[in-house]
């Protein structure tokens, strides 16, 4: 939004056509999302722990976890709005990509709110049921994956990007539309089952959306494009401004959901930021390079999957209990152990993906 006023008063002072740069205003939007998070966020915990919104233990988990109920809950909340704020102020308006994205992380922060909202509010432990939180979720899924579909130009976008490889390349069509639906609806749940422990899911989110903020810039930046030899695409730069949002709101959060956490960010966080991952992924044709930076995420959902299929096919189960950091709690190890080595495990994964930038 900013972007406008800026232009308009070049022509009065030429010094304003710095804010045309992405690198500027992805850290003004860095800044900025991390300045409401701290101005905003111990009025929102006033607010929450007012009105009892807190956080429901279950009795079967590990002992450590008892001394957490009560803990404000829906703190993701939070998080959208500094992400929203510094994305409208910051960002192109006229980019389709921001949209896509923006819009797509509102609404799968929609569907956790109010399945927070069941839970915590109205006191349905059920909250929203299954099946209509998957409903949903595939519903605006499918949305984003058309919308980035429907709009592409060039054979590009639709490409599958074979991280390592300079020119293996899958032309995707239609079937574009199939992957991307199970990459944003698969990262958002990912996101989801590993928001367990305080800070766990919040850093490597940071950290994995710093990384797509640089695979977005070299994408959409026609020089740095070509000469690491992945395609450009015409302004899909424009995200990194979005990725800053996602940073400095995920840091300002952290702050406050640090071990112990002050408060939690619930599904509306969760399932909203593993969307917006998702999506971005997509829009910067790295899917695969997700599933590397993010290999926290998808080793936490699969020990779900394989315990849920495990028990079901043999009556017993492979970990003491999952998510996997459970697990590892339940072993012996304290909280923050688990949090701190998860987090350093993250750095790798995502350094390993940069890394895939210039090895080809």
């Amino acid at each position: 939004m900013l972007i406008y006023l800026a232009d308009y008063l070049a022509q009065f002072d030429r010094g304003f056509l710095v804010f045309r740069y992405i690198t500027l205003r992805t850290i003004l939007a860095v800044l900025t999302a991390l300045t409401i998070s701290f101005l905003v966020g111990p009025a929102m915990i006033r607010r929450l722990s007012r009105y009892n919104i807190g956080q429901t233990v279950r009795d079967d988990g590990p002992e450590s976890h008892l001394s957490k109920s009560g803990t404000p809950t829906m703190g993701g909340a939070l998080i959208l709005v500094a992400v929203a704020v510094a994305t409208l102020l910051w960002a192109n308006l006229d980019n389709r990509y921001v949209w896509i994205v923006l819009l797509t992380t509102l609404a799968f922060g929609a569907i956790g709110m109010w399945d927070d909202y069941r839970k915590l509010v109205l006191r349905d432990a059920r909250g929203l049921a299954p099946r209509w939180k998957y409903l949903w979720q595939s519903l605006f899924g499918i949305a984003a994956a058309l919308a980035l579909y429907a709009s592409a130009v060039l054979p590009a976008e639709t490409q599958l990007q074979i991280p390592f490889f300079k020119d293996l390349v899958l032309n995707l069509g239609p079937a574009f539309v199939v992957l991307s639906y199970f990459v944003i609806v698969g990262s958002s749940n990912a996101v989801n089952l590993t928001d367990g422990l305080d800070g766990l899911a919040i850093l490597p989110t940071v950290l994995v959306a710093g990384a797509l903020a640089v695979f977005a810039y070299a994408t959409g930046h026609v020089q740095i494009a070509a000469y690491l030899l992945i395609p450009h695409l015409p302004g899909v730069g424009e995200l990194t401004v979005l990725c800053g949002a996602l940073v400095g709101a995920g840091l300002g959060f952290l702050w406050f959901n640090a071990y112990p956490a002050q408060v939690f960010m619930g599904d509306v966080g969760a399932l909203a930021l593993g969307a917006a991952l998702g999506t971005l992924a997509v829009a910067v044709r790295q899917e695969i390079t997700l599933l590397i930076m993010g290999g926290v995420f998808v080793v936490e959902t699969v020990s779900v999957m394989l315990q849920v299929a495990s028990f079901k096919l043999t009556g017993r189960r492979i970990f003491r209990m999952a998510p996997l950091h459970h697990h590892f709690e339940l072993k012996g190890w304290p909280e923050p152990r688990v949090i701190v080595r998860f987090w350093i495990i993250t750095v790798i994964l995502v350094l390993v993906g940069l890394a895939s930038l210039k090895i080809r």
